[in-house]
């Protein structure tokens, strides 16, 4: 198995890197002082300080990163909206399909799909301008990538079984249609859930995942619990299987593809718990992650930590070289939409 390259992190087990950012302390002695990088904030990343890891506890926060490069969607083709009917249901369901630039039908090419947060629909990462959202198009764009942004039942879909299975008609049909390699999915907040159940359930076509603040235990999970159980089909207390059966972090071994995550310490809509879980669970069984944890964060993820769980999650499936750091300071630092991907419930 490919290993994570990192010459500073001694003794981190296999695919792991494990470092903690924590807030900028004057002096800036212990680990690397990073200048320039994106953060929560518009702050930079503070000092990085490296900490053995408990094969127990998963602490795993920055990729060698002194900042993500941006990298350039220019020339992708116009967004196209396209219906079909789902095998489920018989309900017209869409999703947006963007062709990388100078895309030649008979090509190969990987896809990279997005899925939404909650109270969103299929155009949140296709014109959003959030972090999140330009990472994903970006990175979509340096591989030369289909982009893919279905509804997947929007806007309350938290990946119930009939988007589900709309999002595995979406594969099938995209496979039709293309000569189509690897696929990775992403998402944020719900989408960041969504993307590890669907993984979790079907391993067999998901490549790569990068969930960016989203939850793995849905039984633990308590808010949107109205929008939830009418996507499940009733409540955890009415069937608590089928939350079980859509909790990624129960199914450990489900992942044998790269995944990616971002979590913040100080999250209160998604708390990062069950991600930090779930990565433990994947160290042990040697499996590769990545995950990009800021303790001070909140419940968005800045540009740079979303390009490099992507790029991770991208290049491990597809074959390609390591994540690629940019220099220091090249990262964008500008304080971007660090509001929510979901809205909150009514009254929260």
């Amino acid at each position: 198995m490919p290993q994570v390259h990192a010459a500073h992190s001694p003794g981190v087990a296999a695919g792991l890197l494990a470092v903690i950012v924590r807030e900028r302390k004057p002096g800036c002695k212990s680990g690397a002082c990073i200048v320039g990088s994106s953060g929560y904030g518009g702050q930079g990343l503070g000092s990085i300080e490296e900490k053995p890891v408990k094969r127990s506890l998963v602490v795993i926060c920055l990729l060698a990163l002194a900042g993500a490069a941006r990298v350039g969607c220019a020339g992708a083709s116009e967004p196209q909206d396209v219906s079909f009917v789902a095998t489920c249901d018989g309900s017209t369901q869409r999703y947006v399909l963007v062709l990388p630039e100078g895309f030649v039908e008979a090509e190969p090419h990987h896809v990279l799909i997005a899925l939404h947060g909650h109270g969103s629909d299929r155009w949140q990462f296709v014109r959003n301008a959030r972090d999140e959202c330009r990472a994903a198009r970006d990175v979509a764009a340096e591989h030369r990538m289909l982009f893919v942004s279905p509804d997947y039942r929007a806007k309350t879909s938290w990946m119930g079984p009939a988007a589900e299975a709309d999002l595995v008609q979406i594969i099938a049909m995209l496979k039709r249609r293309y000569r189509v390699g690897k696929v990775v999915v992403c998402g944020g907040s719900m989408g960041g859930a969504a993307c590890l159940t669907f993984a979790a359930l079907h391993p067999e076509l998901v490549d790569g995942v990068a969930s960016m603040n989203g939850t793995a235990n849905h039984l633990e999970y308590e808010q949107f619990q109205e929008a939830i159980s009418a996507s499940f089909g009733g409540t955890k207390q009415e069937i608590p299987a089928e939350y079980k059966r859509r909790s990624a972090e129960f199914w450990p071994q489900r992942f044998t593809m790269p995944v990616g995550i971002t979590a913040g310490g100080r999250d209160r809509l998604v708390p990062p718990q069950s991600v930090l879980r779930l990565a433990a669970a994947l160290e042990k069984l040697r499996r590769e992650v990545l995950v990009v944890y800021r303790e001070e964060g909140g419940h968005s993820t800045g540009y740079a930590d979303a390009v490099a769980i992507l790029r991770f999650a991208v290049e491990r499936a597809i074959g390609g070289d390591k994540p690629k750091p940019a220099e220091a300071g090249a990262a964008d630092s500008t304080p971007r939409h660090r509001d929510s991907l979901d809205k909150a419930p009514s009254g929260r």
